[in-house]
């Protein structure tokens, strides 16, 4: 009888037992929090939100959002393209310690972070936008072929052959493992006030089956990408694994079989959260037809695979549509668990989110008191 309660004893101090108030990281707090936000509505998000306006730029404190509703976005948007050439500023000329700054206080006030990356070309040294290069070295290898030398011609570095030239092996590749480290540098120092690690969904390499971008599916293959996804992900999360949250996010097309879009998916242990960059540029039949087939798609994508999804970027340039809000783009994304919508920055006459100034500012104030579109104070 001893030896049985000994036994049961034994057994029972050699089970594993639950860790009492074990510490949950920035990341799964983030986590748990945007599944919880996305049960109650939607929220809106702002591209450079607190930097510049319609009216007005670099002001302190100031934001069209909140001059429109007395609040500011639930999310706002930052990019990083510029941080790689250890540059001051920004590719839209926000200085990185303001943007910190930002971070850090929007943050604090209670609001979501998500950042974007449109790095230069690595190979060439211009922009993230490809398509002009790509037409000057056409224009090139013709010009040479055409005068007779087309030995030289073969040599002409193509721009399509970025992505390859970063990952191991290429030829810029070290330069690029050096770009990889300053965005890193930069997330590491978003902290509170107490040291603790700000968490970011942070949305690389987007737009991806587009061809206007060196990382564009017409610039690289399915392997190239994922390479680079990898590469991406693995050298940010060697030093911050616990406090990035990791968005993919390709372009509006209108005509994804679930075959084409999940192509290019980097893997459901590399990705969090899953949308769609969507901007209405043609007319309003053609994006409410696309837009709506794609939301059919993704979101039947994200709940079988288990991840949050948004509408990482969207707008209607200068809408003068005064209903489009409302009347246009809700309908589209209300029957689905949409997290947030990103409209892009207002910048002097160009704008993709809302103002006081902007022909949708009333159409928009309505659809936030439905309190089904979320603000700051919405989501605390």
């Amino acid at each position: 009888m001893r030896k049985t309660i000994l036994f049961t004893l034994l057994a029972i101090m050699l089970l594993p037992c639950p860790v009492l108030g074990a510490r949950k990281t920035p990341r799964q707090k983030l986590i748990e929090r945007l599944q919880r936000l996305q049960k109650r509505g939607i929220m809106y998000g702002h591209q450079d939100d607190t930097f510049y306006g319609l009216t007005w730029e670099w002001d302190e404190d100031r934001s069209d959002t909140y001059a429109l509703c007395g609040d500011y976005p639930a999310v706002m948007g930052f990019d990083l393209g510029g941080i790689e050439m250890g540059d001051e500023k920004n590719l839209d000329s926000v200085p990185f310690t303001r943007m910190r700054r930002e971070i850090i206080r929007h943050h604090e006030r209670g609001g979501i972070v998500t950042i974007s990356w449109h790095p230069r070309n690595p190979m060439l040294g211009t922009t993230a936008w490809i398509e002009g290069d790509i037409k000057a070295y056409e224009e090139a290898v013709r010009l040479l072929r055409k005068i007779g030398q087309a030995d030289v011609a073969e040599k002409a570095t193509d721009p399509r052959l970025t992505v390859r030239s970063v990952l191991k092996g290429g030829s810029h590749h070290e330069k690029f493992q050096m770009w990889l480290e300053r965005v890193t540098d930069f997330l590491l120092t978003l902290k509170d006030k107490k040291g603790n690690a700000i968490p970011v969904i942070f949305r690389p390499w987007h737009e991806n089956n587009g061809g206007w971008f060196w990382w564009g599916a017409s610039n690289c293959s399915t392997a190239e990408y994922h390479a680079l996804w990898r590469m991406t992900q693995d050298a940010v999360n060697a030093k911050l694994r616990e406090s990035i949250v990791w968005a993919y996010s390709p372009n509006l097309q209108g005509n994804w079989t679930e075959e084409q879009w999940m192509e290019r998916y980097p893997g459901d242990d590399r990705v969090d959260l899953i949308g769609e960059d969507a901007y209405q540029w043609g007319t309003e039949e053609d994006f409410v037809k696309q837009m709506s087939a794609d939301m059919a798609l993704i979101s039947k994508i994200a709940r079988e695979h288990y991840k949050l999804l948004a509408v990482t970027e969207c707008g209607y340039k200068n809408s003068p549509d005064a209903t489009w809000w409302q009347r246009v783009l809700k309908p589209i994304i209300e029957p689905y668990p949409t997290l947030y919508i990103l409209p892009w920055r207002n910048y002097k006459k160009e704008h993709f989110g809302v103002a006081p100034e902007t022909t949708t500012a009333q159409d928009f104030k309505a659809w936030v008191a439905t309190k089904k579109l979320l603000l700051l104070k919405g989501i605390k």
